[in-house]
């Protein structure tokens, strides 16, 4: 488990943010784009300076949510430790902070990369860009506090001490100046700051100090006060997260001469306060300064206090003196030494709860193994064998010594000349077989032991037949496929293939066409007749269809007897009419035209409701718009040495 923050790397201002970003666009981009090139390419250059800019800018604030702890996933101590330290409200509120403005930023790429599709010209482009740069700009100006305080807290983390929760521990708690840091810095070689006035340590110190090879770590605490915990500052409350959280040794420090400033019955008194705290941990009563006062010292009554403190849970007192260093290596040691045993219980009692059996996880184990024993309760000796005993054991120098397989190899030229005969310890049925051509495969047995001698006569059997079922007419077919039915099956499968490749071309050009738009360039003519099946196809009555699809002339000709009869003379009509006349008068014959927006609805409450649907069904659709002319991808097909960098309008031939 992570246990230091001290490679948080720094949180830059809101100023320096936008520095960033802004120059590492500046950078990285092309910078040259004139009224003259293609308004593809245009679009393509401002995209990639807002799609850029916003990778960036998410690049910087993924690189600060990642960095910092989350609450949820350290241990409960280091959890307090953040809270207490830095109010982990107002730390959840910077992040989350940080993490809206990540969001913001890609919806506003988004949201400009799309216009961006559609621009017209290099000043409309530009000006998206500008508003999409800008709107990111604004959004980290926003952030100037939480950046500010999410950096203290950077620089507050990594000056806090490495504590390991789950190690063997040692934890110094008392009142102010009773000797605490005295007695860390005797043990450990941690530069603790020791002054004769109260409150000299305002956070946790950590030391380290081996004991039986074993590396063990000593924390001291900031002085408790005797008062309620919603009183306590932030330095108290250090110790008491501390004593809550980590499984450790308890050693609680008293000074008995009252040099500290607080008298014995208060100390006494804030024992018993903080006592809740001490449950499932070893718990010292160390009485410091033993070379001015010791137990023995006291009056009757603080002694009886004393030892009832110590019989209601077993609580062990030790005495020293951090002045003379009188007693400090063995309250050390007594401390270590009850940790490590109470350590090892707690390891072998654990996964009671779980696996049910009493004893816990020793008990489990010992459950596994079984020794077999006999039945009749005889004792079975051991047997070896008599050629075992009589086995003369072997000697280089002896030459009546076994002869190894090393030995036959170098009497016969040695390594590289020799090759061992592996088929000498073969055991088969027949010791002639070993050196076979045709080596064993299964049970001792070869290719050749599987043969069946007679099969060639049974072969020649089997041909004599195949032979005579075929001269008799055996395999000729009788039932042949009705003509009929053999091509009504034929016709069948066609059309079965034919609408599988239906089928696959409709799948290939959904595939082909899934992330482009289809944009008809030309207005198509349908027939009267394809109009019809289709509304047909979807269930429209198009039975009065036919009445309003009249030729043209027939249309024409009604209208010209119309237009005789309004005259006084119905056979009179003005030929010469110009054309824009004959429109006018055509637009007067018709219809007022209505309102279409005001059609349908009753009141302007229902029609702001059906505009406010309109425009959040469109909202969907433009989010998910599909890829247009913009959108085009030219690969790195170019030299990367030749064609990189800034380069103005001129020539490249020189390079």
């Amino acid at each position: 488990m992570k246990t230091t923050w001290k490679d948080i790397p720094p949180v830059p201002t809101q100023q320096e943010f936008l520095d960033i970003v802004l120059s590492r666009t500046q950078r990285k981009l092309p910078t040259q784009i004139r009224a003259g090139f293609k308004i593809s390419r245009i679009r393509a250059f401002y995209t990639r300076k807002v799609k850029f800019s916003q990778e960036t800018f998410s690049d910087k604030f993924a690189a600060i949510l990642e960095s910092f702890p989350r609450l949820q996933d350290i241990h409960p101590f280091h959890k307090d430790l953040l809270n207490t330290l830095y109010d982990a409200d107002h730390f959840r509120i910077a992040l989350g902070q940080m993490s809206t403005a990540k969001h913001l930023i890609e919806t506003i790429s988004r949201d400009y990369v799309r216009l961006l599709k559609y621009g017209q010209s290099l000043f409309q482009c530009k000006q998206l860009k500008r508003a999409a740069l800008g709107r990111m700009a604004t959004l980290i100006k926003r952030l100037k506090d939480p950046l500010l305080y999410l950096d203290q807290v950077r620089q507050h983390l990594g000056r806090l001490p490495s504590i390991d929760p789950n190690t063997r521990t040692l934890l110094i708690c008392g009142y102010p100046n009773v000797g605490k840091s005295s007695f860390l810095r005797s043990i450990t070689r941690a530069d603790v700051d020791v002054q004769p006035y109260a409150f000299t340590t305002k956070s946790l110190f950590v030391g380290h100090f081996d004991y039986k090879y074993l590396r063990f770590q000593a924390i001291d605490t900031p002085g408790i006060l005797d008062h309620p915990l919603e009183e306590m500052n932030t330095i108290e409350m250090q110790s008491i997260t501390a004593i809550a959280h980590l499984r450790s040794a308890i050693l609680y420090f008293m000074d008995l001469s009252e040099q500290c400033g607080y008298t014995v019955q208060a100390q006494i008194q804030l024992f018993k306060s903080i006592k809740p705290l001490f449950s499932n941990k070893l718990v010292f009563l160390v009485v410091n300064k033993i070379d001015v006062a010791r137990p023995e010292d006291l009056d009757a009554e603080l002694q009886a206090e004393l030892q009832g403190l110590m019989k209601s849970d077993s609580i062990e007192m030790l005495q020293l003196s951090c002045n003379t260093q009188e007693g400090v290596q063995a309250v050390k040691n007594a401390a270590c030494e009850r940790l490590l045993a109470e350590r090892v219980n707690q390891k072998l009692k654990a996964g009671s709860n779980n696996s049910g059996v009493v004893g816990g996880r020793l008990a489990d184990v010992m459950s596994r193994i079984h020794v077999a024993t006999p039945m009749d309760g005889q004792v079975r000796e051991s047997f070896i064998p008599e050629a075992i005993k009589n086995m003369k054991k072997y000697n280089k120098d002896d030459p009546d010594r076994r002869k190894l397989s090393k030995d036959v190899e170098v009497e016969n030229g040695g390594a590289g000349v020799y090759n061992v005969d592996m088929r000498a310890d073969y055991i088969l049925e027949n010791p002639e077989w070993k050196y076979d051509k045709i080596p064993e495969i299964f049970d001792g047995k070869n290719v050749y032991d599987f043969i069946d001698p007679d099969i060639d006569a049974k072969l020649a059997a089997l041909e004599e037949e195949e032979e005579k079922l075929e001269q008799e007419g055996y395999y000729d077919s009788e039932e042949e496929i009705e003509d009929d039915e053999e091509a009504d099956v034929m016709r069948k499968a066609a059309l079965i293939r034919e609408k599988q490749q239906l089928i696959r071309n409709e799948a290939r050009m959904k595939k082909r066409l899934k992330n482009q738009a289809i944009i008809p360039r030309k207005s198509v003519k349908k027939t009267f007749s394809e109009l019809e099946d289709a509304l047909d196809q979807l269930g429209v009555d198009t039975t009065n269809l036919a009445a309003g699809a009249r030729p043209k002339e027939a249309r024409r000709g009604r209208s010209m007897s119309r237009s005789r009869l309004g005259t006084e003379d119905g056979q009179s009509m003005d030929v010469d009419m110009s054309a824009r006349d004959r429109v006018r008068a055509r637009s007067k014959s018709r219809a007022p035209a209505t309102n279409r927006r005001d059609d349908g609805v009753q009141d302007d409450a229902l029609r702001s409701k059906a505009e406010r649907i309109a425009k959040l069904n469109q909202k969907r659709m433009n989010r998910m718009a599909r890829q247009g002319e913009a959108d085009r991808h030219t690969p790195a097909s170019l030299e990367k040495h030749l064609f990189s960098g800034k380069r103005g309008m001129g020539k490249t031939s020189r390079r």
